[in-house]
């Protein structure tokens, strides 16, 4: 298995490395709007890169109420254990900064990816962006 890095900082200094993978998962792939994809939290939110060497290849954000958004990883790279790596260094982080909970909105397809992590579904589902989605949970005490 490739030797996968993660960096965290502000979205001024991953902005670049962020805005490549979300534009190529959500808006390319998914077929999100721009409108949809880009909003206010990025610059206030904790932002995570995977990098293959010094290729990004994955991202997400930590946001100031605890919820954990925007999880992208390119398509060449699923199925090998970027996502699975990326949430444990979130949920590390989270756990450092004294976080009680985290919580996330995932595409039902992720359900059990998610579940896996600890995460439990809360209420029921809906569509965001045309997507059907789950909020979920993950209590820092289990």
């Amino acid at each position: 298995m490739t030797d996968f890095k993660i960096i965290s900082g502000t979205w001024q200094e991953l902005q670049s490395n962020a805005m490549t993978i979300r534009e190529q998962v959500f808006i390319q792939e998914q077929q999100i709007a721009p409108e949809d994809e880009w909003d206010d939290e990025d610059a206030i939110s904790l932002h995570f890169i995977v990098l293959d060497h010094d290729q990004p290849i994955a991202t997400a954000r930590l946001l100031q109420n605890n919820s954990v958004g925007r999880v992208a990883v390119l398509k060449t790279y699923r199925g090998y254990g970027v996502g699975k790596l990326l949430m444990l260094e979130i949920i590390q982080q989270a756990k450092l900064q004294g976080r009680e909970f985290l919580k996330l909105s995932s595409q039902v397809h992720a359900i059990a990816f998610y579940a896996g992590l600890g995460f439990v579904v809360e209420g029921a589902e809906y569509l965001d962006c045309g997507i059907a989605h789950i909020d979920m949970r993950l209590c820092s005490n289990g």
